[in-house]
């Protein structure tokens, strides 16, 4: 079995029952997703990439935020598009919001959309599921338009948090094969540097989450 197989075997497995509650649960701590849709601030009549789409619920919250914007999605779990599907056609997005399955770390996965450049590329809490994410990272940067960028919140390091808590909300994520990106901040600086581009990178909630962004010159 490939990497590719196994990982999209293995995220099926995880989400084949939770994602029919998925959303429910995650609002209470996946936290900061809705400042990222606020802070995408796409072109009109731009195009957004977001890798990792899972259900679907950030690609209908920001295509009901950009209304001339156009979406697209990709993930690896055949049954999260399944329940992303059906969650579009309830909002009645699907001319807005395209989706796609594949492995967020081949930069060839998004080919059959026939688009090459977004505006704006997304990462929400899917870096910390990624067994081999800076690849991920890497080709959502091959794939940004000049003058776009990278917009990522993810599971931070809670360093300021009580250690009680960072310990036991560590193992819980383990146990969902979610790993927070100790090094995540010195990648998007290499990425950043070895590209011409600039990064920005500060924690949220007391370090519990984190968030980034890279931007291409234009």
């Amino acid at each position: 079995m490939s990497d590719t197989a196994e990982t999209a075997h293995l995220m099926d497995a995880v989400y084949r029952h939770q994602r029919h509650f998925y959303d429910l649960t995650r609002k209470y701590y996946l936290l900061g997703r809705d400042l990222l849709i606020r802070d995408l601030a796409p072109p009109d009549d731009g195009v957004v990439l977001e890798l990792g789409c899972g259900t679907g619920r950030n690609l209908i919250a920001a295509a009901k935020c950009y209304p001339t914007v156009q979406f697209y999605g990709l993930d690896i779990s055949n049954h999260m598009l399944q329940t992303a599907r059906t969650n579009i056609e309830k909002a009645g997005l699907e001319d807005r919001i395209t989706l796609i399955q594949g492995d967020a770390s081949d930069p060839d996965a998004i080919n059959p959309l026939g688009i090459t450049e977004f505006d704006r590329v997304f990462f929400s809490y899917t870096l910390s599921m990624m067994p081999i994410w800076r690849e991920a990272l890497s080709a959502g940067l091959t794939h940004l338009a000049p003058g776009g960028r990278i917009h990522i919140v993810d599971f931070g390091l809670q360093e300021r948090l009580p250690g009680w808590f960072k310990s036991l909300l560590l193992k819980w994520l383990a146990s969902f094969h979610v790993t927070p990106r100790a090094d995540l901040k010195s990648e998007l600086e290499s990425l950043a540097e070895n590209s011409g581009a600039t990064y920005r990178y500060a924690p949220l909630y007391r370090g519990y989450a984190v968030t980034a962004e890279i931007r291409k010159d234009g």
